[in-house]
């Protein structure tokens, strides 16, 4: 076969599958939006609910740091998806995950802001597993 004819049934890039975009879009708006909760966090806002006896109680403060640097990593792997990177498969694997255990144990401050991003998390996973793998000549 040349280079420029594929075997039917096979796809191109896989940098340009669906659920890979699917999974750098929800990655890059949830890294924003998980920074951005950081950042009121840690400017102790308002907005969060402040809740006494809970089993894993840090500051407020010690959950915008966690929150705004665990954004930046999920925003730039998004990123890094939308290049193509295989390596950035397993990095968002990985930092959804951590998004999923952060947003569990921040559910007595934004119990439903958790709830949808603990989802997100779930769907981005999904996606990054099941999505097509490069393909091999």
């Amino acid at each position: 076969m040349t280079a420029h004819t594929q075997a039917p049934g096979r796809r191109g890039h896989t940098h340009g599958s669906g659920l890979l975009v699917f999974a750098a879009v929800i990655m890059i708006f949830s890294g924003i939006m998980t920074l951005l909760e950081g950042i009121a966090a840690i400017a102790k806002d308002d907005v969060f609910l402040a809740t006494r006896n809970y089993v894993f109680e840090f500051s407020l403060t010690g959950w915008g740091w966690i929150h705004l640097i665990l954004g930046i990593f999920i925003m730039l792997a998004g990123f890094a998806l939308f290049k193509g990177a295989v390596w950035a498969r397993i990095v968002g694997v990985l930092l959804a995950g951590l998004s999923m255990i952060a947003n569990f144990m921040w559910l007595p401050h934004q119990p439903w802001w958790a709830l949808l991003f603990i989802a997100l998390d779930a769907l981005v996973i999904w996606a990054l597993c099941v999505a097509p793998g490069p393909l091999r000549d």
